[in-house]
């Protein structure tokens, strides 16, 4: 399964009275087709998942999927710390007609490297669709080693991971030594492009709800050899990447995409929405009409 280079990790759009919102949902998919993304996450970290209903995650895994209609791979967010709950997810979301799950490094449990492997592998035995590995030691309190993901990858569903250790030397090692065909991604936008000139596939992206094209043009430009104009585009990016990451993921990019137009609406307790300070401060970041890359 080629998942393309920029996947947007998509956030789950609620209504004024904090429902899911199904017709924004729909018109951001479309939004996000058009506007640079190759796949989307969906029910992932930046789609609040630990707030999302058993239900509410199967509508919006069809949602999506029905108004992707084959257009790009849909990755559905079917992790969690209760194993047998992931695999009872999973093989709903393989009936709905997802392309692939993504499987976050169980939180809270603080599992062994052992552990981990095992409820992995476990999930990943239980069905035919892609899987994506996750890795966020930074809400997940467990780091994943580079030995355990290798391990996981010669299993052959499993074919990729979004690495957000932010271990550069320990990615280097899991694509130098990962069979043929595995792919990493970068879970952090500001790490995209240090991620391609490692070797990795792309980005799992949060910052391509505002600037999907842009990011699709800073790859465009590294794997054509435009080094130079690839970095400087990375530095231009950069304050827009930093300024999403102000308040919890995902408050920031919500109140982002409505500056722009965008219905994403609300975010659902324990989230809280922005200070008037920090509204301000994304403001002026995040213009309307803001001019990328100029010189």
């Amino acid at each position: 399964m080629n998942f393309g280079r920029i996947i947007t990790a998509m956030v789950t759009p609620f209504n004024q009275h904090g429902q899911l919102d199904v017709p924004a949902t729909q018109e951001l998919v479309k939004h996000l087709i058009a506007n640079g993304t190759d796949a989307v996450v969906v029910a992932g970290t930046t789609g609040e998942s630990p707030t999302l209903s058993t239900e509410e995650k199967l509508l919006l895994f069809k949602t999506v999927v029905e108004t992707a209609n084959g257009q790009i791979p849909v990755i559905a967010g079917t992790g969690s710390n209760n194993t047998q709950a992931s695999i009872e997810l999973t093989k709903q979301a393989e009936e709905i007609g997802v392309d692939g799950i993504m499987l976050v490094v169980p939180y809270y449990n603080k599992p062994s490297q052992e552990g981990i492997y095992a409820h992995f592998s476990t999930i990943a035995n239980a069905t035919k669709l892609p899987v994506m590995l996750y890795n966020i030691p930074g809400r997940s309190a467990v780091n994943m080693n580079a030995e355990t993901t290798l391990r996981l990858a010669q299993l052959p569903n499993v074919v990729t991971i979004k690495e957000a250790s932010g271990d550069l030397d320990a990615i280097a090692t899991i694509i130098e030594h990962a069979p043929e065909g595995f792919t990493v991604y970068s879970g952090d936008d500001s790490l995209a492009l240090p991620m391609l000139a490692i070797g990795g596939a792309g980005v799992v992206s949060v910052a391509s709800h505002i600037v999907g094209n842009e990011m699709q043009q800073m790859v465009r430009n590294y794997q054509a050899g435009q080094v130079t104009a690839a970095a400087m585009q990375h530095r231009q990016l950069l304050p827009v990447m930093k300024s999403l990451f102000m308040a919890p993921n995902p408050t920031a990019v919500k109140a982002a995409m409505e500056m722009k137009g965008i219905k994403a609406g609300p975010v659902r307790l324990p989230l809280i929405p922005l200070t008037a300070e920090q509204q301000q401060e994304l403001q002026s970041v995040v213009q309307p009409n803001i001019n990328f890359f100029v010189s």
